[in-house]
């Protein structure tokens, strides 16, 4: 899904968020991960300054939501979520943003400025044709309920935070 701004002016770059679907955040407010403070807050920026979301079904970074329900079990005993990923057998970060890519390619995008903390998703532009021209950080409060889960992203999958941010 895109949800983007009108008259969209392809030609400068055009600030983008590719978010992947998080239920438990987005939808339900859950306070385990800043997916959808990340939403509420990329959808403000994009109101307010012009651009697009793309919207990628991957829930629970590809491995989808039931999956995703056992991986919070696991994390529940004490893994992190990268641990729960790879004991259920799956990848750390399993998400494509091929779609993403063809998505601007068709709307005729060829410079970005990317709202992002993830370099897999800066890397993925990587001899697209697509440019990002910029990185906006989208930093949220850590809270008690996921400093562990912010600590994971920076530290284990190298997540780019501020120093004061965790």
């Amino acid at each position: 899904m895109v949800l983007y701004t009108k008259d969209l002016n392809t030609k400068l770059p055009l600030y983008t968020r590719i978010h992947s679907e998080c239920m438990t955040g987005d939808v339900f407010g859950s306070s385990k991960c800043d997916c959808g403070e990340q939403l509420d807050y990329s959808m403000k920026w994009i109101q307010k300054y012009g651009g697009m979301i793309i919207y990628l079904r991957q829930e629970g970074r590809g491995i989808g939501l039931i999956n995703k329900l056992h991986a919070y079990n696991l994390q529940e005993q004490g893994l992190d979520t990268k641990e729960a990923n790879l004991e259920l057998g799956f990848h750390a970060d399993a998400r494509d943003y091929t779609s993403a890519i063809e998505i601007l390619k068709d709307m005729k995008v060829t410079r970005i400025k990317l709202l992002t903390n993830n370099p897999e998703k800066l890397n993925a532009f990587d001899e697209t044709g697509i440019e990002v021209v910029e990185r906006i950080p989208i930093e949220m409060a850590p809270k008690s309920q996921n400093l562990g889960y912010l600590k994971t992203k920076k530290y284990s999958m190298g997540h780019l935070f501020s120093a004061k941010q965790i």
